[in-house]
């Protein structure tokens, strides 16, 4: 199946006592369906998943299927470094009608090989949708090695992968392509993948769009897009994109601990990134 070419990473939305905001959520899902994504990501880092408890998880999940525009893709970030509980969540998550999960390389314990490839396999074996797997070796301190990612594709179910590490983007025989980083979806498009999985999406998702439609104009596109991806690296993913959405009019609340909000030098390269673009 086609889970769409701009998936956004959605984040997730608070309220002043930092509940889940489920009007927000939902407001900003369809702002992002009308302006450019195919899908999103539910849950995910952007999502805040470390600090949301299980119940606030799988409501996510469930209302992003419930409430999803026509022919929008729902991926549901059911990783962990317990494989029981992964393959618990992704399980659910199906049930509830998500499209695929995007599952994590196990983060702190950092399995061997071997329990690499058991881990996906239960995982796999959970669902019978597609499987996403997600190499992230900067924040996992782990990697995926694009070896490793051939033999996982052999696994029923294991179709996809979206790739954090720039240095390591290439097709690989069974999986889909999706680029992980902002600064990696041009280079990823090139090389033919399905697309990428994003956070920049949230603000420009119509620009990001006409990268994939447009490819002789994908390189001038993309070095449009520059400043703001690195705007919205300044600190932390996600605390960035939140600042960057509320100073643009989508109401989406501040973060959880042990996040905290953009100070006002980060707020000013954010302010300035999103201004340059016409934003704001």
């Amino acid at each position: 199946m086609s889970l769409g070419s701009v998936i956004t990473a959605i984040v997730t939305p608070f309220d002043e006592q930092q509940r889940v905001d489920e009007e927000a959520f939902l407001g900003l899902f369809r702002h992002l369906v009308d302006h450019g994504s195919d899908g999103v990501v539910v849950c995910g880092t952007t999502g805040e998943a470390p600090t949301l408890t299980a119940d606030e998880h799988l409501r996510l999940i469930e209302l992003a299927c419930a409430e999803r525009p026509a022919g929008t893709s729902v991926i549901a970030s059911t990783g962990s470094n317990d494989t029981a509980h992964a393959c618990a969540m992704s399980a659910r998550a199906v049930e509830l009608g998500a499209d695929a999960v995007l599952s994590v390389t196990p983060y702190y314990n950092r399995p061997n090989r071997r329990g690499l490839v058991r881990h996906f396999t239960e995982i796999a074996k959970a669902t019978e949708k597609p499987v996403v797997l997600y190499n992230v070796p900067s924040r996992i301190g782990l990697e995926l090695p694009n070896d490793l990612l051939a033999e996982l594709a052999q696994v029923e179910h294991i179709d996809y992968v979206k790739q954090a590490d720039n240095s390591a983007l290439a097709q690989v025989d069974g999986l889909g392509l999706y680029a992980g980083n902002d600064d990696g979806f041009a280079q990823a498009l090139d090389l033919g993948a399905c697309g990428g999985i994003l956070v920049a999406s949230h603000l420009v998702g119509e620009r990001m769009r006409r990268m994939v439609d447009e490819p002789e104009r994908r390189a001038e596109i993309d070095a449009e897009l520059k400043p703001l991806y690195a705007a919205l690296s300044v600190t932390t993913n996600p605390i960035p994109v939140k600042a960057a959405l509320n100073l643009v009019g989508q109401r989406v609340g501040g973060v959880r601990l042990p996040l905290v909000e953009a100070d006002e030098a980060e707020q000013e390269v954010i302010r300035k990134a999103l201004t340059e673009l016409g934003l704001l």
